[in-house]
């Protein structure tokens, strides 16, 4: 026993040290200009270049009171609780000659309860700097929402969010409650939860940049010309908030997982109170693999409700939300909006994060450490390249009035004439369908 003690010390020991040197390391090489996710590769499409301003981040945390706790919900009734939502905020920021563009982000790999994943803390670096001052010569700028799958981290998709605060966007992506690494719950409080999080923090980025708010943000965002983009059941979030109901279908599977609770009714097409939410200052949707058709989430009559311009990201093959009668099916389904769907041939699911961390390659880490951020048939760097052309091309047009246009004006299959923006023999095993509202 006293031997096995010792090993196991031993191994620990080792352990905490090759994650501090990795912290360590990880400072260095960023500040010698090495690869940091969201940097362009040399093949990487045009728009995929950060733009004109240096970026600031912040955290900050939210409390959406007296909310459904539904993970406590017993023979159909609901107890109250507060909802703590912390998230991060990217912004155009002046950066200092002494300071460093870089930041440190901490993050876990595994999963809360699960004694076959446990957590391992590691650090990836950013192109930002913690608490900058904000750049005003030009706010306010338009807001971004973003929403991680489920689980995930407000941390997932930093090559997009920095890259879009560089752009003249301040981004908030949110850490959801009883859906991240650190705090995975029920599924029930993912489905409750998602639209209504996101609703919120709309307006509480929208109370805080008012001028004379106290807050670093006063002044900053434009709350009334707001983008969202969610990733797999933050595209669920995301389609919801914007204006597409859910179906009965859900209401009645989420009635038995919640053991009785009608909490979701509020967010079911035809309810009034559904129909009330509908917020204005949404103008554009971005959503990567959206999670729900094949389970009946949505159907015809709720996703006409969709009207704003919305972009849909998708791999080909993917086995988590499905493909042809997953998320092509909710974009030839969505009729009123105009739409687009970009299609990663051959790839599964993980068409939106950031690449697997080096730390996912160490012996005796779980392989599904590293399967949860990969694309086996592409290189996640390329993908984020890509997602990065394609969004600031989007919310260029809808957000910024941009003349975008040629760079969404593209003949459907990639492999049959060069797509514009991209470099020679670089526009290959993709797809764009463009689809204008009903009349």
């Amino acid at each position: 026993m006293k031997n096995y003690s010792s090993k196991l010390f031993v191994i620990l020991l080792s352990t905490s040290i090759f994650f501090a040197s990795s912290h360590v390391n990880a400072q260095v090489q960023a500040s010698k200009d090495v690869f940091i996710n969201g940097d362009a590769l040399p093949d990487a499409p045009e728009l995929s270049s950060r733009g004109e301003y240096k970026v600031g981040v912040r955290t900050l945390e939210f409390v959406h009171e007296n909310q459904v706790d539904i993970l406590k919900s017993k023979g159909g009734v609901d107890p109250l609780y507060d909802r703590h939502l912390k998230v991060e905020i990217w912004y155009p920021a002046l950066i200092p000659d002494d300071k460093k563009e870089l930041v440190a982000y901490d993050q876990v790999m595994g999963l809360y309860n699960d004694s076959t994943r446990p957590f391992i803390p590691f650090t990836f670096m950013g192109r930002a700097l913690r608490n900058a001052v904000p750049d005003l010569s030009a706010y306010p700028y338009p807001l971004v929402i973003v929403s991680h799958g489920y689980p995930g981290s407000r941390l997932i998709l930093t090559y997009l969010t920095e890259n879009l605060a560089s752009k003249g966007y301040v981004v908030v992506s949110i850490d959801h409650t009883e859906s991240t690494f650190h705090d995975r719950a029920g599924f029930q409080s993912t489905l409750l939860n998602r639209a209504k999080d996101i609703l919120f923090v709309l307006d509480q980025m929208a109370e805080l940049s008012k001028a004379g708010s106290k807050n670093f943000l006063a002044g900053l965002a434009d709350a009334n010309n707001t983008a969202l983009i969610g990733y797999s059941m933050g595209g669920y979030g995301v389609l919801n908030a914007a204006g597409a109901g859910y179906s009965n279908k859900l209401d009645s599977f989420f009635l038995v997982l919640s053991g009785g609770s009608k909490a979701i009714k509020s967010r079911i097409t035809n309810n009034p109170e559904f129909k009330a939410s509908y917020d204005s200052r949404i103008k554009a949707v971005v959503a990567f693999a959206p999670w729900g058709m094949q389970r009946g989430v949505w159907d015809a009559e709720g996703l006409q409700g969709l009207k704003v311009p919305t972009f849909f990201i998708a791999g080909s093959q993917d086995d988590v939300s499905g493909y042809e009668t997953g998320i092509k099916a909710i974009f030839k389904t969505a009729v009123n909006a105009n739409r687009y769907l970009l299609t990663y041939e051959n790839a599964r699911h993980n068409i939106a994060p950031n690449p697997p961390p080096p730390e996912t390659l160490q012996p005796g880490i779980s392989p599904g450490e590293y399967a949860f951020y990969s694309e086996p048939a592409w290189k996640e760097q390329r993908i984020n390249n890509i997602n990065q052309h394609f969004v600031t091309a989007f919310l260029g047009i809808y957000l910024k009035k941009k003349d975008f246009g040629k760079y969404l004006d593209l003949n459907e299959k990639s492999n049959d004439k060069p797509w514009t923006g991209f470099k020679p023999r670089a526009s290959v095993g993709l797809e764009l369908l463009h689809a204008m509202p009903d009349k």
